[in-house]
Order: structure tokens, then C-alpha cells, then sequence
């Protein structure tokens, strides 16, 4: 049986809908964010040793990271689902997407999640004229501008094809899922883009999207 360590808000819901696309029986067990510091809890780290989620078990096998979670289900259970066949242009598509969801896109949302919590953080009142004044700097500079460059790119690129692989959905836009509800959340995706916003609309009419909600409970990413 597989066992998804479920940590609430986060990218392991990718993994619950992964599974429901996929029709497989699988076990949820659920952590929670501490309400202080958002962070995972310590018993996280029982399962694995960076103590983050997702995270996997499946027989003698303990498997973390989103990407290497989403090829290793896909591989052994997918039986030629949710991914196109090697060799096509569509393969190449699908692996580019899958590595960039996690490698290129979400960096810069969290780096701009961090820099916005410090912005907003209690401070003494003589440092914060110079700490928001350097925050607002960076983000005028640097992280915004890059958040808009990725989205651009991917509003065009789903001009070529309504799914980023092609003409069918895959699991590299289940793994796109989380950067573009985060940037909807908290990094001005808006109907400006309504390529992405259409993206959106329709995974969160799948039923397995759905029905991984259900599984999962509460799903609010941070802002």
C-alpha cells in the first residue's frame, strides 16, 4: 500500500491527485503546519531526514521530492498513462515541464513569499524604513520582474497546445498545478493571462482533483 505523508497546504496535494488520476489505492497520513512558524512538524523528520512533504512509502521504499515522486508513480503504476510515448516531441515536452515546475518556476514565488513576510514582519520602528526600503527594492528589481517573465512564457506556451505536453493532459500539469495556484494566490496571475487562468479552471474540475481534496482536507497556500 502506498502511504502519502500529507502535509496540509502543500505540494503533497499534487501527489493525492496524482494518485487519484491514476485509480490507486493509497493511505494518507496528515501532518500539520505549526500555526506560529508554518513549518512542518518534527515527526515529519521520522519518516525522512529533511523532515519535508511530500513524501512517499510504498513497500520498503521512502521516496521524497515532487518531481521524483511524480515519475517514480507514473513509471511503475502509470501502465503508458499520463505521459506521452518516448521518442515524441510531446515526451520532450512533458520532461521539460515536469523538471521546470519545480526547478525554474517556483523559486522565484518563494523567494517572493519570504521577502513579503519580512515586508510585513513586527520590527523596531527605526529599522523599518530600511528594511522595507531594501525589500521593495529586490522585489521591484529582481523577483517581480522574474515572476512576470515565467508567466508570460507559460501564457504563450499554452497558446501552442491547451495542456503544456500537448494535446492531452499529463502528469507534468499535475506538477504545474502548485506554482500556478501559488502565483494566483499570491504573485498577480489574474485574467490578464487567461491561457493560465483557463488552465486552472479546468484541472479544478477533474473529478480526481476533486476527489483528492476530499482526501487531503483543507488546501489554502500561503500568501
Amino acid at each position: 500500500m502506498i502511504t502519502v505523508h500529507h502535509l496540509n497546504n502543500s505540494r503533497s496535494q499534487r501527489v493525492l491527485w496524482l494518485l487519484e488520476e491514476l485509480g490507486l489505492s493509497y493511505e494518507v497520513k496528515r501532518y500539520e503546519r505549526d500555526p506560529e512558524t508554518m513549518l512542518a512538524p518534527p515527526s515529519l523528520r521520522q519518516v525522512h531526514p529533511l523532515g519535508k512533504s511530500p513524501v512517499i512509502t510504498d513497500g520498503d521504499l521512502t521516496l521524497a521530492e515532487s518531481g521524483a515522486i511524480v515519475e517514480y508513480l507514473v513509471d511503475r503504476y502509470g501502465d503508458g498513462r499520463l505521459i506521452p510515448a518516448p521518442g515524441t516531441p510531446e515526451r520532450l515536452r512533458y520532461t521539460y515541464w515536469l523538471h521546470y515546475a519545480e526547478g525554474s518556476a517556483m523559486p522565484p514565488l518563494l523567494i517572493k513569499l519570504i521577502f513579503d513576510k519580512i515586508e510585513h514582519s513586527p520590527m523596531p520602528f527605526f529599522a523599518k524604513p530600511v528594511a522595507r526600503g531594501i525589500v521593495s527594492k529586490v522585489k521591484d528589481s529582481f523577483i517581480n520582474p522574474q515572476i512576470t517573465q515565467h508567466l508570460d512564457f507559460m501564457e504563450a506556451e499554452l497558446g501552442k497546445s491547451p495542456w503544456f505536453a500537448g494535446e492531452d493532459f499529463t502528469a507534468a500539469d499535475i506538477q504545474l498545478s502548485f506554482p500556478l495556484e501559488a502565483a494566483a494566490t499570491r504573485a498577480g496571475l489574474d485574467a490578464s493571462r487567461p491561457k493560465l487562468m483557463a488552465f486552472l479552471d479546468r484541472i479544478h474540475t477533474r473529478p480526481a482533483y476533486q476527489k483528492a481534496l476530499e482526501r487531503g482536507g483543507k488546501y489554502e497556500l500561503l500568501s
